[in-house]
Parts: structure tokens; sequence; C-alpha cells
């Protein structure tokens, strides 16, 4: 991996996983395009998370998804690194106060997707199957769509977990396509689910850029590489989960799409064994993304009532 030399123009910090690499290697590419530089010159420095190291129990149980940029973030504040590149969906909804996200690339394909050896979708597993999977949401809307299925934690990085469904310690699972795509593996999907039934992960498929706020000269670099569009719907989604998010324990999904000036947004939170969901839908100007994002948060803490988060562990 490129470590920081005297001719370092910037450092990139990122988790271990080839996933995370190859996001890095993208942010890296774009840089250097957008800025006529050799590749060389963008240092890449892996730092291992609290996430990366906890492997023996669910992420819930530890922290939070929080546990895959503590470490960056302290990388970053100590400036040892120049900015963190991170699957936006992993990013707390709150930062320190002296960083921020500054840029978002173009967004792949936001869907899941279903993997098994022995069924064409999820529909067609057999009752009693075994879906694995660490995401609460993945698990809820698999409960609510197959109540007649089971859900076993499955942990790891996407390799990981596809050798684990071969080793048969599940039947199914499920995962980004947008990882896929980046890893050359979407050949490894045996149907994407589309959004209509399986509302992704606020942020799936984007790819976030973290960086100082003081920082001109970093937040100048990376700003030739942003997304405008991406931008926007993150505005949205990330406003949603802001006031529904407390403690990450309740399953929420989120998805905003931009048309132009317009844009579209659903949102959901659903109870972790499927059996109670609230959803909604917003439409409006793509300047309004983090208003339409934030009311209609309020609108179903309004409707699921504050017991529900009492109940399934949220804010």
């Amino acid at each position: 991996m490129s470590a920081a030399g005297q001719d370092t123009v910037v450092t990139i910090g990122t988790r271990g996983s080839p996933l995370a690499l190859a996001q890095a290697h993208e942010v890296r590419g774009r840089l250097a395009r957008a800025h006529g530089l050799d590749e060389d010159r963008i240092a890449i420095r892996i730092i291992r998370t609290s996430g990366d190291a906890i492997q023996d129990r669910p992420l819930l149980e530890a922290g939070g998804k929080g546990l895959f940029t503590k470490e960056i973030e302290e990388a970053l504040l100590a400036g040892t690194i120049d900015l963190a590149v991170h699957s936006s969906k992993d990013v707390p909804t709150f930062l320190p106060d002296a960083l921020w996200l500054s840029v978002f690339l173009t967004r792949e394909d936001p869907r899941d997707v279903f993997i098994s050896p022995k069924a064409a979708s999820l529909q067609d597993l057999p009752a009693g199957s075994i879906v694995g999977t660490a995401s609460l949401r993945r698990q809820a809307m698999v409960l609510r769509l197959r109540p007649d299925l089971k859900v076993a934690s499955i942990r790891g990085n996407v390799e990981t977990r596809l050798r684990k469904l071969a080793a048969g310690e599940a039947d199914a699972t499920l995962l980004a396509l947008a990882g896929l795509n980046r890893l050359g593996m979407a050949d490894k999907a045996t149907c994407i689910l589309s959004v209509d039934e399986f509302l992704p992960a606020v942020g799936q498929g984007a790819i976030a850029i973290e960086s100082r706020r003081d920082d001109d000269r970093t937040n100048a670099l990376v700003a030739a590489i942003g997304d405008a569009d991406a931008e926007t719907a993150l505005a949205a989604e990330r406003s949603f989960l802001a006031l529904l998010d407390g403690s990450c324990r309740t399953p929420i999904g989120g998805h905003c799409q931009v048309r132009g000036d317009r844009i579209a947004f659903r949102g959901l939170i659903i109870s972790p064994d499927g059996r109670e969901s609230y959803e909604t839908a917003r439409e409006g100007a793509r300047g309004d993304a983090v208003q339409l994002g934030a009311d209609a948060a309020r609108e179903l803490r309004d409707r699921a009532g504050e017991k529900f988060f009492t109940l399934f562990g949220g804010a």
C-alpha cells in the first residue's frame, strides 16, 4: 500500500477490507485525473477500526456503526491523514465538530441483492431456511416478507460472508449491489431486490469523503470530484436518519431519488421481527432535501409513537 513520502500531495485513510480499498483507490484515481497528478503522489493509509477488530459479537452490542469510523476520525483529527473514505451507510449521523462530509462521489446502484445456492429468490426459499445477515434492517425486512424464515448473524467482509454461505452456515444472504459492482463480483448475485420491495439503508451505494472543516487545501482538492445529485440525496436521507437514529438499534431504510430539480424520498422504520412497520414518502424541490427528510422522520415518529423506539431500542 502506498505510503506518504516527500512528494505526497494528500493522504487518504481507509479501512483495510477489499471493498474499502477499492473505494479508496477509486477516490485516488478520480483525484489524480481531476488534478493531473501521478497516483503515486496520493498516499493510502490503512487504519484498523474497532468494527474490523470485533468479530465475536454483533456490532450493536459493542457500539454500533461508529466503530467503523472512530479510529479513522481520530487520525483525521490528529492530522496523520488528510481525508477519509467511507461507505456512506457506515458513517454515524453526528460527526465530531471539526469534521464534515465534504464530498460524495457519484452514487452506485443502491439496491440489495439476494444470494443463495438453493433458491432463485427470497420468495423461493423453503420455509425454515436460514438467511445470514448482520444487518438489522435486512433481518427485519426479510422477516416482514417471509416470517417463516430464520435469520442468523453472519459478519465479515463481502468475501468472508460469501465463504460462510458456501460453507453452509446459511441458506442465503443479502449484500449491497454497489459493493459487488466495485469488487467486480456482480455475478455472485442470484437476483436483485427492487427498491420498492426492499428499501436500502440510508447512504447505501454512496462513497463519502470526510475531511477537516478548516483544511481549505484538502477541501478544495476533493471538491473537484463531488457529485451534486449524490450530495442532495444524502442530505435528505441523513436528515431523515438524524431524527430517528439514536442508538442504531431501530431498523431504518431510506432512499432519495434526484430527478433534475425535484427529489422523491421514501423512508421506513420497522421492528426487528418485521411485524410492525411505518413508511412514508415525500416529493419536492431538491433545495428542500434536508427539510423533506426531517419532515418524513417527524411523521414516522408521531405515527409510531415513542413506545415503538423504546421497545426496539431506538432514540
